[in-house]
């Protein structure tokens, strides 16, 4: 088969099939639970069966077409724009003659809908296999629709396990955004922080229900006044 037909063979240079037919799968958890991580550990693991990939991102920290994280790995990337085609992209790479048997998809919270759907069609009709990373809900505590699209089309959902802590040692569940100090209950689902820049003081935190609700961020003396109440 050639590169351009349905089913057609990604492998340009040679099968890097590790079973028949490919999967969608969905890693997501919240902020600093290590998604971004594993992403690039696991574009490593099949790298070194002679698999080919193409590593992707959107809204990355580094503002930059590269994936990093908070451990200092980071991986150069494809910049997952609202007007990129997936399947395009990949199509366009095998009529290069490159292999393309997977994609890491990181931050793909921020995908859009229609995104979702390009990566379904490249496991079903193209049998590429699809690794997506991404939070599932936003500041306010919903869901991204690129989120929602993946729990409902993925082969297989995880929710990684590594524990992430609200500032009071309970498990961190919810996404807040800092707005000069304060947790921001309204505004664009997007803004990216964190960045370091100054023209905008906005920062993310992992908080548990309790303090995401209340909007207590773990100063020193509301850390000293809930001391012991995570019981």
């Amino acid at each position: 088969m050639d590169h351009t037909g349905h089913g057609a063979s990604c492998h340009a240079a040679g099968d890097g099939r590790l079973r028949d037919g490919a999967s969608l799968k969905f890693f997501w958890g919240p902020m600093d639970c290590g998604k971004s991580t594993l992403a690039l550990q696991m574009d490593y693991n099949h790298s070194r069966q002679g698999r080919r990939g193409v590593v992707l991102t959107r809204n990355d920290r580094s503002m930059s077409p590269r994936v990093t994280t908070r451990i200092g790995l980071s991986h150069e990337a494809v910049e997952v724009t609202d007007d990129l085609d997936l399947v395009t992209l990949v199509r366009e790479r095998w009529a290069a003659g490159a292999a393309v048997d997977y994609l890491i998809c990181d931050e793909a919270c921020f995908y859009t809908e229609h995104q979702i759907e390009q990566l379904a069609d490249l496991v079903d009709t193209y049998d590429v296999d699809v690794y997506a990373f991404g939070l599932a809900t936003d500041f306010r505590s919903q869901l991204f629709p690129a989120a929602r699209r993946l729990f409902e089309l993925a082969d297989s959902v995880h929710r990684l396990q590594v524990e992430v802590l609200c500032w009071c040692g309970r498990p961190g569940l919810l996404n807040a955004r800092i707005v000069a100090g304060t947790v921001a209950r309204e505004g664009e689902q997007v803004v990216i922080g964190d960045t370091g820049a100054t023209e905008a003081d906005v920062r993310y935190q992992v908080l548990c229900r309790r303090h995401y609700r209340a909007g207590e961020l773990g100063t020193k003396d509301t850390a000293l006044a809930h001391d012991g109440s995570a019981e």
